[in-house]
């Protein structure tokens, strides 16, 4: 698929509907040791749990920790639809692929899009198992969703970024999480392809153009998600520090682990955001 076509998008959105009977109204991406917030949502009796194999136009998700369904239910009593596991660059697909889902998510009905990744910390003030909310971000990738014909009912031609990720939104996470007594950042997030982490040279790079963390994912369905009018709230955890006068070498165990220890803080919180936003969206 070198870019989105109309009839694939409606064809997804069409199957899934016809095995659901919930509109849902927000669209959770959950990456790397952050699935568990899918196990809050509620299918029954209308919702569902497919198997990305089994949805149209759907890739397979390949990447450890991603468990590779989208799961249809109610979560704090508001119509949700979680991708749980999302699809990287770095497992070959294209630009287009990885972001297929956020279209049809879209056409499902979802107005607001929370993305959630796993990322190294590059701001000193920062921990392992922080909390960052993501402000705004830069694409290192070298790629870009909207590259090809642009399909004028999905968005324009040239979409605005001054504001990718929603400053009320922001906000309501920030607010929530300071009542919940969680510590919450926040901050830049860069991307780049990954599968391999950084040298110490892109670690001083990145902090030097004003990066806080890196990560391999987010960016590209942020760009769809704004493309397409969505309102983005964006979760970064931060699994391991990239310090690069302090650097140590990181297993992909080590930061699942510090990923999946996170996993209730970041849950609640977006539970309680949902919540917030249950009387615009519910009525």
């Amino acid at each position: 698929m070198n870019s989105h076509s109309w009839e694939q998008i409606e064809g997804a959105t069409d199957f899934i509907r016809e095995r659901c009977g919930i509109e849902p109204k927000i669209g959770i991406v959950l990456g790397t040791g952050l699935g568990g917030l899918a196990g809050r949502i509620s299918v029954e009796p209308e919702g569902a749990a497919i198997p990305y194999q089994d949805l149209p136009g759907f890739p397979v998700s390949t990447a450890p920790g991603h468990k590779g369904q989208l799961v249809i239910g109610h979560l704090a009593g508001v119509p949700v639809a979680a991708m749980e596991g999302r699809f990287h660059l770095y497992e070959g697909y294209t630009p287009h692929q990885i972001t297929f889902p956020v279209r049809v998510l879209k056409q499902l009905g979802c107005t607001h899009l929370f993305v959630s990744n796993a990322c190294g910390g590059l701001n000193p003030i920062f921990r392992k198992g922080d909390i960052m909310i993501i402000d705004d971000h830069i694409n290192l990738m070298g790629v870009n969703p909207l590259i090809g014909p642009n399909i004028d009912r999905l968005g324009p031609r040239f979409p605005d970024l001054s504001e990718p990720y929603a400053r009320e939104l922001q906000d309501l996470a920030l607010s929530i999480g300071l009542k919940l007594g969680l510590r919450l950042h926040r901050g830049v997030f860069s991307a780049m392809i990954g599968p391999n982490l950084e040298t110490r040279a892109e670690y001083r790079f990145l902090r030097t153009i004003g990066a806080d963390v890196i990560g391999m994912s987010t960016v590209p369905e942020v760009l769809v998600a704004v493309h397409q009018g969505m309102q983005v709230l964006g979760f970064s955890v931060i699994t391991d520090m990239c310090l690069a006068d302090a650097l140590s070498p990181v297993s992909f165990e080590e930061i699942k682990a510090v990923a999946e220890a996170a996993e209730a803080r970041l849950s609640e919180l977006v539970e309680h955001v949902i919540l917030a936003l249950k009387p615009q969206l519910v009525p």
